[in-house]
């Protein structure tokens, strides 16, 4: 019995043994897929997270640099609503450029086909008879001789245009002297109508009826006439000789090349003619010209050239004063002297 037991158990045991090292096997086996699954995992990991690392400080330093641009450019709300508006303008315009770009692509279709034409033309004319060509060469030294003329007439053109610029310069050269020439003039003319003015206030002395306003002598109508008439009194060519002999005294002096003149204006008061002065004159316009008449016969007859007198008759146009009083009837009762180019 023992040894059949001691057998039996012999027979059980190396079956057991096979078994437990085919499990260990096993097991080595699984836990070398392990290690070796893990080492590999752990590299992977390792290399993955070196890579996140990489990516974070990467991500970081952009981030930082994102940073230091806005803090640099200092963006606003408004500025990014602008950048906003200008990127839809942006879009806007590609759009735009897109429709022209497709416009453009349509354009050189149609110009492929006028060169595929062309083609065809020069294919024709390749086809012309010589008679033909000859016209042609004809029309193309017809357009030459043309562009000759063009060319010439252009020429002929900037050389105009070069002396109207030229005479432009020249004329505003003289104007300019011709401005001070009359400048000049004007100056001349002044100093003598002061030298004028100045003898006859000498001459007139201090006449409250006499006066100078601007430009002019005045006299009042009443010391060189009587009332309604256009004939001097002895009074009024006594005040006449004295302004006789002080423009006879002065002209002498008066440049030759200044043409001067002395006006005689006559000017009446607004009040009616009566019945009996209607009879010798038509109106206060007529009487103030024949009493300007009057008075440059009279300095004509005491030796002043007729050449430099002129006679005019304004009438009760130009009031010297307003209203109506018998002082201002008078005033405007006036012949007026002024020395003045002709």
């Amino acid at each position: 019995m023992a040894r059949r037991k001691s057998r039996s158990e012999a027979n059980i045991w190396p079956g057991f043994v096979d078994g437990l090292s085919t499990l260990l096997l096993v097991l080595m086996f699984v836990l070398s897929i392990f290690v070796v699954a893990q080492f590999y995992l752990g590299e992977k990991l390792t290399s993955v997270k070196d890579e996140l690392a990489s990516k974070d400080s990467e991500l970081a330093r952009l981030i930082a640099q994102v940073n230091a641009l806005n803090e640099q450019l200092g963006l606003a709300a408004e500025e990014k609503q602008s950048l906003e508006s200008r990127i839809l303008a942006l879009q806007d315009t590609i759009d735009s450029k897109d429709r022209e770009l497709a416009t453009i692509s349509a354009a050189l279709a149609a110009s492929e086909s006028a060169v595929a034409a062309s083609a065809e033309e020069l294919q024709a004319e390749k086809a012309l008879s010589d008679d033909q060509k000859s016209q042609i060469a004809t029309l193309n030294a017809q357009v030459a001789a043309l562009r000759r003329q063009l060319a010439s007439i252009q020429e002929a053109l900037e050389a105009a245009e070069a002396k109207d610029i030229e005479q432009k310069a020249q004329i505003e050269n003289l104007s300019s002297r011709l401005n001070a020439a009359l400048a000049q003039k004007v100056q001349e003319l002044q100093e003598v109508r002061s030298r004028f003015f100045e003898a006859l206030r000498k001459a007139l002395g201090d006449r409250t009826d006499v006066k100078v306003v601007g430009d002019r002598f005045i006299f009042e109508s009443d010391i060189l006439f009587g009332s309604c008439s256009a004939t001097l009194g002895e009074a009024g060519k006594i005040e006449l000789n004295k302004l006789a002999t002080a423009l006879l005294d002065i002209q002498g002096d008066i440049p030759s090349e200044l043409n001067w003149v002395l006006r005689v204006d006559g000017h009446a008061d607004p009040s009616p003619l009566g019945p009996s002065c209607r009879t010798l004159y038509d109106s206060n316009l007529d009487l103030s010209a024949q009493r300007a008449i009057s008075v440059v016969e009279y300095l004509t007859s005491r030796g002043v050239a007729g050449r430099r007198l002129l006679a005019t008759g304004s009438g009760s146009a130009s009031p010297l004063v307003s209203g109506f009083s018998t002082a201002a009837l008078a005033q405007n009762r006036r012949i007026e002297f002024k020395l003045t180019e002709r």
